[in-house]
């Protein structure tokens, strides 16, 4: 597959290496030439130095005979151009871009098929919030991901070093097959896709995929107190910070916003009904403490400055806050302020990357989800009638070692499989996987399961 990447930026970089890692043809284009000569240093792809809204650079950069071109500079009237060129000079292209701005959101109907005809715009702030949303509804877990329009939740959940489930296998788990699996261990820098007879150890890391409605199983399980949320507090007032407020303010949950730019407080205070505007820094700990942080369930986290962030999210929590939800902009950051304690890490640049890796992956796709700096990957995609692995058990099935299904969406009907359970058309299959299993996978995806 060759792929056009407008903006060599964290997001086009990350993108770029992990395409370049899969051995597509991987074609890089921004103005700055610094930034051309590190990704031509580090990633074996092509990269030019020109604008993405050039015609005459697309056309050098080959977008005739490009099948995605993925827009990502941090300027979104650039990456709607570029996409505009990208449909005049050629037909049959996917065309992806990151849009920030609220105001081209209100009027989405412009990246329609009769205007711009773009197949995927990316917008951080949404995806973000999304994400910090779903944490919410389970506010126990780690990382929270849904598939199948939320009828199943993958939820991370670490293992603390006296539970019950401390040297027990998963095999051991018989009595609970039916409501959930674990997908993924993450232990250490270890990512493993388990099998019944492995082992959970202290600081365990599980991915499980289970119903939505048998979350409380999951729990039961873990021996995990499930407590509504009471009380949140916002640290942050921009843009992302007000979106997440808005969502708040509808909900029967005790929410506060902390801004330390006065001007900016009276604009929320406008747009806001029931979360309260609070004036003042969250570097400040006779501040927090003053505003009783000790008896938080959320810490939000998600000012402009990602080094105040680890900061603000390090006092709350030494301070009593129950959990902490950090925005962190450098990917590379992600796995330090992890082992540091911050509880869990959203990022607008990582939100980007998953929604992009739908398109990008072969096969009747409908979601990825990368995990732990992506060495992993869940991916849900639909097995077509035409697919030779449909009618037979999940046992017969020649599924890479590194892949597991973790459940069957029939319909419907959720199942949590074992090796007996039939894939039927149209099935929609969540499997875990890792890295080096993604390729045979996607073989697997294009060659059993698309129409020809």
């Amino acid at each position: 597959m060759k792929i056009i990447i407008v903006g060599a930026g964290e997001v086009g970089f990350n993108i770029a290496q992990r395409l370049s890692e899969e051995n597509h043809d991987v074609v890089v284009i921004d103005k700055d030439q610094n930034k051309i000569n590190h990704i031509q240093t580090v990633i074996d792809v092509q990269a030019i130095v020109g604008s993405g809204t050039s015609p005459s650079v697309l056309t050098e950069a080959g977008i005739r005979e490009t099948d995605i071109i993925v827009a990502a500079t941090d300027s979104d009237e650039a990456n709607l151009i570029a996409c505009f060129y990208a449909q005049y000079l050629t037909d049959y292209i996917t065309k992806i871009a990151r849009v920030r701005n609220p105001d081209y959101m209100e009027h989405t109907e412009i990246f329609k098929q009769d205007f711009l005809n773009i197949d995927l715009i990316i917008n951080p702030q949404s995806e973000m919030v999304n994400s910090m949303l779903m944490l919410m509804e389970v506010p126990e877990a780690s990382e929270v991901i849904d598939f199948a329009d939320g009828r199943i939740k993958l939820i991370g959940i670490t293992i603390k070093e006296d539970s019950h489930l401390v040297g027990r296998k998963l095999s051991s788990f018989q009595d609970f097959e039916h409501a959930l699996l674990v997908g993924v261990i993450v232990r250490g820098e270890e990512v493993i896709i388990p099998s019944g007879q492995d082992t959970i150890q202290p600081k365990d890391l599980l991915y499980c995929v289970t119903h939505r409605d048998e979350i409380s199983t999951l729990f039961g399980l873990l021996n995990i107190r499930e407590e509504g949320l009471r009380r949140i507090v916002i640290v942050g007032g921009g843009t992302t910070g007000l979106a997440l407020a808005m969502s708040l303010d509808k909900m029967n949950i005790n929410t506060k916003i902390i801004e330390k730019d006065s001007q900016r407080c009276l604009e929320l205070a406008e747009k806001l009904e029931k979360v309260v505007v609070l004036n003042g820094d969250g570097t400040d700990r006779d501040f927090l403490t003053e505003e009783n942080i000790t008896d938080v369930d959320v810490m939000v986290v998600i000012t402009g400055d990602e080094e105040n962030n680890v900061l603000i999210s390090l006092l709350g929590k030494a301070l009593g806050a129950k959990k902490t939800v950090t925005r962190i902009g450098k990917l590379s950051y992600i796995p330090l302020v992890s082992a540091i304690g911050i509880d869990t890490v959203v990022s607008p640049r990582l939100s980007a990357i998953r929604a992009i890796l739908q398109f990008i992956r072969k096969g009747k796709v409908v979601c990825v989800a990368p995990l732990k700096a992506e060495a992993a990957e869940v991916i849900e995609f639909e097995a077509l009638e035409t697919s030779d692995i449909v009618n037979m058990p999940l046992s017969k099935v020649k599924f890479p070692k590194e892949a597991i299904v973790g459940a069957i969406v029939r319909g419907e009907e959720i199942i949590i499989p074992r090796g007996h359970d039939m894939i039927k058309p149209h099935d929609h299959l969540i499997i875990f996987a890792l890295k080096g299993a993604i390729p045979k996978l996607e073989k697997l995806f294009t060659v059993k399961l698309e129409y020809f």
